[in-house]
């Protein structure tokens, strides 16, 4: 992932909200993947995050 998209706010938890449609979509099950998305996507943004203060300090 280029430095333009990690630094852009939301971004993980777009991915997630994504991700999490299209499975439930799939599956049948939205409501499910639904929020399994949206938890994935604000753990992919809190690691994106903290690898970002990392790099910076």
């Amino acid at each position: 992932m280029d430095k333009s998209m990690k630094n852009k706010k939301g971004s993980g938890f777009a991915y997630g909200l994504i991700i999490g449609t299209v499975i439930g979509a799939i599956t049948g099950n939205m409501g499910l993947w639904l929020a399994l998305g949206v938890v994935f996507g604000a753990g992919f943004e809190a690691k994106s995050k903290r690898e970002s203060a990392e790099s910076n300090s």
